[in-house]
């Protein structure tokens, strides 16, 4: 009969989490030899390693990206079992995991977070900032809890929840030839020069769907911040296709212009994303009742 405990758990739940022994003891308040010994004895009881070691780093096998998400889910069933034994199975408390792409990362968290955070002061919020593939690709590996992304995701393990219409804008700065034209067509954007966030990205991607409605550019930068191409842009290095959201400073100091592309449709939805095999506890589900 197996006698795997919570602690256990634990450990090896943080260990894959963060690739160490070492950083998996800070984070459960072990030493890293009781760390050691509760992981070995785990792998002892389930008849099988967990981890591949190689250099001094754990990655997860296929075993144990097999077990990941049910820990998981089973130390967060255990968390609502101590909330129910204590009669306080409403209040919450523990660690939230969210992925989130950049423009609703760094202009949106305040929307995104404000009203949880706010509702549930005893979680903590680990918030992860990256672009849309990335955010998936964490979610995929149960290393997020969910995400909060810009773009489309197409994966049969992944479930996408509407969250917000966003809206992106063609930026130049104000002495650019295009800026000064009172009106424009497409043809104008013949030979244009733009400066487009990484692959990736999924302002990247509507940028190249808009791109594909209108006449060969030159593609001068690609750059992995907003901010940056906000900086090349107003340098006068190229336009670009951004997040309305993310040009209000610039916009209100004059450093850049908005240019009117009526032609062009330029909305795209803000979603969640979850992993469809993902434990839904408390905690998860009443985030998704805030947000949603």
């Amino acid at each position: 009969m197996l006698n795997i405990t919570p602690r256990q758990l634990d450990v090896f739940v943080q260990t894959a989490l963060h690739g160490s022994l070492r950083a998996a003891a800070e984070r459960v308040h072990l030493t890293q030899p009781a760390a050691s010994m509760a992981l070995a004895e785990l792998e002892r009881q389930l008849g099988a390693p967990l981890f591949d070691r190689e250099r001094g780093r754990l990655h997860l096998n296929a075993r144990g990206r097999e077990l990941l998400p049910r820990a998981q889910e089973l130390l967060e069933r255990h968390a609502e079992l101590a909330r129910f034994g204590q009669g306080d199975a409403q209040a919450l408390a523990g660690e939230l995991r969210i992925g989130a792409s950049n423009t609703v990362g760094n202009y949106l968290v305040g929307e995104l977070l404000g009203g949880f955070v706010r509702a549930q002061p005893q979680v903590a919020i680990r918030l992860r900032v990256a672009n849309t593939d990335t955010i998936a690709s964490q979610l995929l590996d149960h290393a997020l809890d969910v995400g909060c992304v810009e773009g489309p995701v197409a994966h049969p393990q992944l479930e996408l929840k509407p969250w917000r219409e966003d809206r992106l804008r063609v930026c130049a700065p104000p002495g650019h030839p295009l800026a000064r034209k009172r009106s424009l067509k497409p043809a104008d954007f013949a030979g244009a020069r733009w400066v487009l966030r990484e692959p990736g990205s999924a302002t990247r991607a509507t940028t190249e769907r808009v791109l594909a409605q209108l006449p060969p550019g030159e593609t001068v930068l690609e750059l992995d911040q907003i901010e940056a191409i906000k900086q090349a842009v107003a340098a006068g290095l190229g336009i670009a296709c951004l997040p309305e959201v993310a040009l209000v400073d610039a916009l209100a100091t004059g450093r850049l212009v908005v240019l009117k592309t009526p032609f062009l449709d330029l909305r795209r939805m803000l979603s969640l994303l979850l992993h469809r095999q993902k434990y839904r506890g408390a905690l998860l589900e009443a985030f998704l009742q805030t947000v949603m």
